[in-house]
């Protein structure tokens, strides 16, 4: 794995499925008018002050004069980007949890239509790469939600203040003269460079760095585009990625335990649940994301996208001894009442806890917003 790609999801949380995304989920790209109000770059006196300093960096470091001026006096401070970066709340979720939404049924609905829609491209980056195109696909399902969620902050701007901020200056001044490099070289132009809070870019969320590294020109246009419509670039650039890191053609990531896949180490990342048997394959998607749950994620979802059936071993209960069947009950019994808890998944997120209390609140319950067998029993 490449060190910056490291740095760069340890600020972001791995478990996390587009954990440093900066768009809203919807059935449409977002647009910039859609960004959060400290999302918008403003005016600070002290941020201008060090892009001055910096601009005599980005010189010595072989950056054009017309790139820096025509970047740097519209570089905007992001304030928002700090406040992410400093308050970031890892949630941990159990690997049954992060399936549920990794597999849920929209994204495996939008991922095998993904798959058919563009069946030549990503036959072609198969043949070209090796690389299984459903690994591929499943990979621009959790980053991006299949190009639904590229985000749309300014990239100049967000890295730009990430290195100003100074918690880890050098990892993202290293960013922003990435990013520089790639207006430089001409593959997109500054409004169009665009991407998460913090700097991950295009459909499958590569990093300037990343971008540098492996980012492909598969159209032929001239530009490896990976923030268009069109995905085929960053759809290549994926595959290229996980190439050059090692990956072997016609090996399986792996499979549940006792389903007959390949031979390989034997994985048990929850404990009490379901067992995997993983290959080398494996490791290389951990290259992508250093999490034995997003790999299994993205293994999982690849195999679901192609028609393979959920999995077979179980779960345990949660720490309230609720399965998933009764975490379900409870979102499908508060959705019955008027609530809006969101995707009904059995994954207890902010919206569920929130009818919780409401429903507690209203039934003279104690009011903990947590799903429990007295709520369960309330809702019946």
């Amino acid at each position: 794995m490449e060190l910056d790609r490291r740095s760069f999801l340890a600020g972001c949380g791995t478990f996390s499925i587009a954990a440093c995304a900066g768009s809203p989920p919807s059935l449409r790209h977002a647009s910039k008018d859609d960004l959060a109000a400290d999302l918008r770059p403003t005016d600070n006196p002290k941020f201008v002050e060090w892009l001055k300093a910096f601009r005599s960096r980005a010189r010595h470091a072989g950056i054009s004069p017309a790139t820096l001026d025509a970047t740097l006096p519209n570089a905007g401070f992001v304030p928002g980007v700090i406040t992410r970066d400093r308050t970031q709340i890892q949630t941990r979720r159990t690997l049954e949890e992060y399936l549920s939404i990794a597999t849920s049924d929209e994204r495996l609905a939008k991922g095998r239509a993904a798959f058919a829609r563009h069946a030549r491209t990503l036959a072609a980056l198969e043949a070209k790469f090796g690389v299984d195109a459903r690994i591929v696909t499943a990979i621009w399902g959790l980053e991006s939600q299949y190009g639904e969620k590229r985000g749309q902050v300014p990239v100049i701007s967000s890295t730009a203040t990430l290195a100003f901020d100074g918690r880890r200056a050098e990892f993202y001044e290293t960013q922003l003269l990435a990013a520089l490099r790639i207006l430089d070289r001409g593959d997109t132009t500054l409004s169009q460079l665009t991407g998460s809070w913090a700097g991950a870019m295009g459909h499958t969320q590569f990093i300037p760095t990343s971008y540098q590294s492996y980012a492909v020109d598969f159209t032929g246009d001239g530009r490896r585009d990976i923030w268009s419509d069109d995905p085929t670039d960053a759809l290549a650039s994926t595959a290229n990625y996980l190439a050059r890191n090692g990956w072997r053609p016609g090996l399986k990531w792996g499979a549940e335990a006792g389903a007959g896949g390949p031979p390989g180490r034997a994985i048990q990342p929850q404990s009490g649940g379901v067992r995997f048997t993983v290959t080398h394959n494996f490791n290389v998607i951990k290259t992508y994301n250093n999490s034995d749950f997003y790999a299994i994620g993205v293994g999982h979802l690849a195999d679901r996208i192609g028609g393979a059936d959920p999995l077979n071993g179980t779960f345990p209960p949660d720490e309230n001894d609720l399965t998933k069947d009764d975490r379900i009950a409870i979102q499908r019994g508060l959705d019955a009442r008027g609530y809006d808890i969101g995707t009904i998944d059995g994954v207890i997120g902010t919206k569920t806890k929130t009818a919780i209390s409401d429903f507690q609140r209203r039934r003279g319950l104690p009011v903990t917003g947590t799903a429990t067998a007295e709520v369960l029993a309330a809702l019946r």
